[in-house]
């Protein structure tokens, strides 16, 4: 490298270095905007069913008509991204978004909240994020050479939050001002420059070929020997996988207790002994989004880490720590730094799981790989708010939080005790072909 250019790029700071490439640019701005939209969407929504007269029961099957085709379309996700690529996909499934909110901001602005319209949107909404999710990871790495990747994952991560926090209340502003259609139009606006940014990427891509992953050939390329081979299936992969058994299992014990953790554990608590009420409440989320939000950023200015799995378990378990202890810890404040802390050690261990995923996952499995990931998360969450309903209905608020904290200790050293994860992402230099004797294992060893 020549002494004129070394020094501009040493000027970048390194969670910034992923903004160089124009892919990733576009990719991040049109995500920002599409996640603020869904802060709109999700202060409009409820306001326009239960102010029209819906009620609960309607507002609850709008949900769940959203939410179930979410879940059950994430692996058609992962196999489409594979398939046509996940920026074709991702671009698609935005159009059709943009078009089904549009629908919707007409319908509110038409008349009240009725079953006959609302359902069918909601399932053409969940099912067109069910179809975006996983190539919104899948793509990333695409985009980005291996050096920035963790940055651009603590970028994309760091975006999401940011926008999950300043969304909802701008939205609520929006809703005040013109009504729940002047806010679903907005969010369909948001899928239309998405959309349009992924074009973009995709005019991009087809200019200059990907040369950012040193492990992915160009179409036509000869590959090592080693190399020259079908990949495996997915479900080859999940049986013969021990690292990815491993990594499911953290993420189903994780989100075991998480959704019913938020959902139903802290707004009794903070209803309940904390006397906190709606505002406390809000406050407490914000608290987990702000945490969330660095510690991605943190993880951005990681490198190489020698050990990912490791460092990400230590961070797990410091959170279930921290998690733990909110209800016994006696005020909102108190809870609201506990969760700020909760939420940072989670930002941190995701950002260095996923990386470590998008580096050692086969290109071609990629986003099936990612749409498994999703739906561990995702499936778990009818489960979870269930059983924190019945523990507390029946014990209250506070004793869900060390036993959701347990599970994932439990699940963390579990995981822990097996070589393959706690080598899984080791270092290893990333323009050199992986030898057959590499120890940092694969999700294909």
């Amino acid at each position: 490298m020549s002494s004129s250019t070394s020094p501009a790029k040493s000027r970048v700071p390194r969670g910034l270095a992923p903004l160089r490439h124009r892919g990733f640019r576009l990719l991040a701005a049109g995500q920002l905007a599409s996640t603020l939209g869904d802060g709109f969407y999700a202060v409009a929504l409820p306001w326009y069913v239960l102010a029209t007269h819906g009620g609960t029961l309607l507002l609850g099957s709008v949900l769940a008509a959203y939410g179930i085709p979410r879940v059950v379309l994430l692996a058609v996700g992962g196999h489409a991204s594979d398939r046509w690529h996940p920026w074709t996909v991702m671009m698609a499934a935005d159009a059709v978004r943009a078009l089904a909110v549009a629908v919707l901001a007409a319908v509110a602005f038409s008349g009240p909240a009725r079953g006959a319209t609302l359902l069918p949107i909601a399932v053409v909404i969940g099912a067109g994020e069910g179809l975006f999710l996983p190539g919104s990871l899948s793509i990333i790495p695409s985009l980005l050479p291996d050096a920035d990747l963790a940055a651009g994952n603590a970028m994309s991560a760091g975006g999401t939050q940011l926008a999950a926090l300043l969304g909802p209340a701008i939205g609520g502003g929006m809703v005040a001002v013109t009504g729940p259609a002047g806010a679903f139009a907005l969010d369909g606006v948001s899928f239309l420059v998405s959309a349009v940014t992924l074009a973009g990427v995709r005019a991009g891509k087809r200019r200059a070929p990907d040369q950012t992953r040193t492990d992915q050939a160009q179409p036509g390329a000869e590959k090592p020997a080693a190399e020259r081979h079908r990949p495996p299936s997915l479900g080859h992969l999940i049986r013969s996988a021990r690292v990815l058994q491993v990594i499911l299992l953290i993420i189903l014990a994780a989100n075991l207790g998480s959704g019913g953790l938020f959902e139903v554990a802290l707004p009794a608590l903070a209803r309940g002994p904390f006397h906190a009420g709606a505002a406390g409440y809000g406050g407490l989320i914000a608290a987990i989004g702000a945490g969330a939000l660095l510690g991605a950023l943190a993880a951005g200015q990681t490198t190489h880490l020698r050990r990912p799995a490791v460092a990400a378990s230590v961070a797990f378990l410091a959170e279930a720590a921290f998690m733990a202890i909110v209800p016994y810890l006696g005020s909102t404040v108190a809870a609201g730094a506990a969760l700020a802390v909760f939420g940072g050690l989670n930002g941190f261990g995701l950002v260095i799981v996923v990386t470590a995923i998008q580096r050692r996952a086969p290109p071609e499995l990629l986003g099936r790989l990612i749409g498994l990931v999703l739906l561990a998360s995702f499936g778990t969450f009818p489960v979870s708010v269930a059983v924190a309903g019945i523990v507390v209905h029946h014990f209250g608020g506070a004793p869900f939080f060390p036993a959701a904290a347990a599970i994932l200790v439990a699940a963390v050293l579990a995981g822990l005790t097996q070589p393959t994860w706690r080598s899984f992402g080791t270092t290893m230099t990333p323009s050199a072909p992986q030898p057959s004797t590499d120890p940092s294992p694969s999700v294909v060893a």
